[in-house]
């Protein structure tokens, strides 16, 4: 059985419901013992999460952050990193160069979901900076799935939204608005949505049009997988 290094901390709520997927997930399928999980939860100053998720600025003074935990991970004997954490990705590279152990992609593996079950056009609900910075978008044209995003109004309340799950307020009117944003990418077309926002399975979004996919499930999944293996 592997151990497994989590970058967590962004936001917290996520971490603990990935935490939770992952152990419960090793013990289903696996009832000899529980894995080895390390989690690094980021130190980040709340001023440069929030210029990221609300202005996408200043994400090049995230990277000394992730690359100290990850190098802190590797020193702590895991076998690989994950992340659960979607925006996060926009730095997988830096991070990746920064250490010698497999950093699993929440990204890849999604796409690679996606492709499995044989959809097509999928519509992306995540945050401005993870939509501006292409973190899916160049994956999913790799693997010839079209895709949809919520437009520039949506977005801005898609970004607010998630400000409000990071410090931990749960609103139900704000799960209205996910489903609303949801509905009018079903409208255009798509055969599933994907929660590229790993906090907003907090608030247990649905649509009755099409599948909605949690990406912060299928990292789980993928992760059991690697430790198991």
């Amino acid at each position: 059985m592997k151990s497994v290094g989590v970058i967590g901390g962004l936001g917290p709520e996520t971490t603990a419901e990935f935490y939770l997927e992952v152990i419960f997930n090793c013990q289903k399928q696996n009832s000899t013992q529980r894995p080895l999980v390390v989690v690094s939860s980021v130190p980040l100053l709340f001023e440069i999460e929030r210029n990221l998720i609300e202005s996408n600025t200043g994400k090049e003074r995230y990277i000394p952050f992730l690359t100290t935990e990850a190098q802190r991970l590797e020193k702590s004997g895991v076998d690989f990193i994950v992340m659960p954490c979607n925006s996060l990705h926009v730095f997988i590279d830096d991070i990746r160069k920064s250490v010698n152990i497999p950093v699993l992609s929440i990204v890849e593996e999604t796409v690679k979901y996606l492709k499995e079950k044989g959809l097509s056009k999928v519509g992306i609900i995540s945050t401005s900076a993870t939509i501006a910075n292409q973190v899916y978008e160049s994956k999913l044209l790799e693997a010839e799935i079209k895709f949809v995003t919520p437009d520039n109004l949506q977005k801005a309340k898609m970004d607010k939204i998630i400000q409000r799950l990071i410090e931990g307020q749960h609103l139900n009117k704000d799960r209205e608005a996910i489903m609303e944003i949801a509905h009018d990418l079903a409208t255009q077309g798509v055969d599933c949505i994907a929660l590229a926002c790993t906090d907003l399975q907090l608030l247990l979004p649905s649509s009755e049009e099409v599948p909605v996919f949690d990406t912060m499930k299928i990292l789980a999944n993928a992760t059991v997988r690697d430790i198991l293996t």
